[in-house]
């Protein structure tokens, strides 16, 4: 793992074991994952974009989860530079999904936008940090696209990558 990160909502959100397809060891890797993030760097935007997202799906208190008490650790941090850099990131108009720091590459167009913010922040930063993903597919389906952008994507549960066919 490299020495910043980038985490996305849906880590801390398997740790806790919310996500019905998440096996034992894929909520282990999310537990790891977490405990290790909070040794690295951890990027977040300057407009609060990522926090708010992780308020939608976690608990402010700490408990009961492991994603949870990650949640509560990176809130009191935020404005540590040991543990954190705030990111700024320049959204176009109104907009909460578009950025002018995510890549203007046709093949990234179907990207799903509440996950642009992270590769806004990974962006600017340039610090070519991992973004931590466990379970949304999207990260999977448009790896070879992020990757030709130096957009570093650690998939920690890939057995969740696979899209269920119809």
């Amino acid at each position: 793992m490299r020495q910043t990160v980038v985490v996305d909502t849906n880590v801390p959100v398997v740790a806790n074991g919310k996500h019905e397809r998440a096996g034992p060891e894929c909520v282990a890797a999310c537990i790891s994952a977490l405990i290790q993030a909070r040794r690295k760097l951890l990027l977040l935007d300057d407009r609060g974009f990522i926090l708010a997202e992780y308020r939608r799906h976690l608990a402010h208190r700490g408990q009961p989860g492991v994603g949870d008490a990650f949640y509560k650790w990176l809130w009191d941090n935020q404005a540590n530079p040991a543990r954190c850099r705030i990111v700024v990131i320049n959204p176009i108009g109104e907009s909460e999904t578009d950025f002018a720091e995510y890549p203007a590459d046709p093949e990234l167009a179907a990207f799903d936008p509440s996950d642009r913010k992270y590769v806004a922040v990974a962006s600017a930063s340039g610090l070519e940090p991992d973004i931590l993903n466990a379970s949304d597919t999207d990260w999977w389906s448009f790896r070879e696209a992020l990757m030709r952008h130096g957009i570093n994507v650690k998939f920690l549960c890939p057995e969740l990558m696979q899209r269920e066919e119809l």
